[in-house]
């Protein structure tokens, strides 16, 4: 019998708090998605308008976190709890847009060459790091301070050579000892050339030459 009871009094007692606290919880699983996509959008306007804003300037010193905050239409509370540092901020569209650079070479295969695919896929990495001109300072900044990370940057687009590569091999369109770091290099250096000037014509030539030393030999076509 007292097992009984024990049995009709435990499945009948409830918490008053997990009652009232049910609500709440629900409510809050259900705003959760919310603030995540709230979170998320505030993150790509930001992105937006520091690309914008750096875009624009010859000088990362003269863009304004305030501006870009206000720009993106946001408070600067925001852009810092999404960016604690310029540096950052800089880093962060740094990877960004090379996500889409680094994505866009696969597509540039389809009903083309390799070696015509590598070359638009350089085009687009020059025109990439023309806008970065006015970043240059708060990068090197954010290199310095993690030098993996510009190891793994380095990394992305040394793979991403190689596979275009790899294509040219396979289609004949590229000498097929042609090596990704060798090629990598070659575009550093052209990048390092130009300093902190940005002549487009001259940056074509110098990858017309890269390109030029990938052309397989006349006897092996």
């Amino acid at each position: 019998m007292s097992r009984e009871t024990f049995s009709s009094s435990d499945s009948s007692t409830t918490s008053p708090e997990s009652d009232d606290a049910a609500p709440a919880r629900e409510a809050a699983a259900a705003t959760a998605p919310k603030l995540r996509a709230d979170a998320a959008r505030n993150r790509g306007l930001l992105l937006v308008a520091a690309r914008d804003a750096f875009t624009a300037a010859d000088d990362d010193a003269a863009v304004s976190l305030e501006g870009i905050a206000r720009a993106a239409g946001v408070g600067i509370g925001t852009l810092y709890r999404n960016f604690p540092t310029r540096e950052a901020l800089v880093e962060a569209l740094y990877r960004t847009e090379l996500d889409d650079v680094v994505e866009s070479a696969h597509g540039l295969l389809d009903g083309r060459a390799a070696f015509d695919a590598l070359r638009l896929w350089l085009d687009r990495y020059a025109r990439f790091v023309a806008t970065k001109q006015g970043m240059m300072p708060a990068l090197r900044a954010a290199w310095s301070s993690r030098a993996a990370r510009m190891a793994e940057t380095r990394e992305r687009i040394e793979a991403t050579i190689g596979d275009l590569l790899a294509a040219g091999g396979a289609d004949g369109s590229i000498r097929p000892d042609a090596d990704a770091a060798d090629t990598a290099d070659m575009l550093v250096g052209v990048f390092l050339a130009m300093g902190d000037a940005h002549d487009t014509r001259r940056v074509g030539r110098l990858l017309d030459l890269i390109m030029d030393a990938l052309r397989p030999a006349a006897s092996s076509r």
